[in-house]
């Protein structure tokens, strides 16, 4: 995906309570620091060790940090579930597998203000990665991902949630 159909893309814009009120371009989402929704999965293989997936260098925020988890913005009248697989077939090649609900959560820094559905997944099969968004993957126990210097701190917490929910 080009960088002009990127910032086109039209994302779902919430108020500070969760409630949809609108949509714009992701542009103007990331320019006027609105509220919207994101999805987050965190991938597991069989050993508990989750996904890492290192950012390319075009991507516009945290270019070559580490995501701790797969995931991405709602699109304007999506719902989270749907979303979440989307985001999952497109950036790692996973389809057909099911998503374990594990709650929300509500990050905000700077201008970027997100309600994000996390979600968990185990995948032991290979990965087909999206060259515009995902450099390099890896596997990595939790702790290990969670003490990486470059994680993208909304990942970050989605991966942190997680293991407290699993109590891990």
């Amino acid at each position: 995906m080009s960088d002009i159909v990127i910032a086109d893309e039209q994302v779902q814009l919430v108020d500070s309570r969760n409630r949809p009120c609108g949509s714009a371009s992701r542009a103007v989402m990331r320019r006027l620091g609105c509220w919207h929704r994101a999805t987050y999965i965190v991938v597991f293989n069989a050993g508990g060790e989750v996904c890492v997936q290192q950012r390319t260098m075009i991507k516009e925020t945290y270019p070559g940090g580490f995501d701790l988890a797969a995931g991405g913005v709602v699109g304007a009248g999506e719902a989270f579930l749907p979303a979440a697989r989307r985001e999952l077939e497109e950036e790692l090649g996973i389809r057909g597998v099911p998503l374990r609900p594990a709650g929300e959560l509500r990050f905000v820094e700077g201008s970027l203000r997100i309600f994000g559905a996390l979600y968990g997944v185990s995948v032991d099969g290979p990965l087909r990665l999206q060259p515009e968004e995902v450099a390099a993957v890896r596997w990595m126990p939790p702790r290990e991902a969670l003490a990486l210097e470059r994680a993208t701190p909304d990942t970050r917490l989605a991966l942190q949630q997680m293991m407290t929910r699993l109590s891990v």
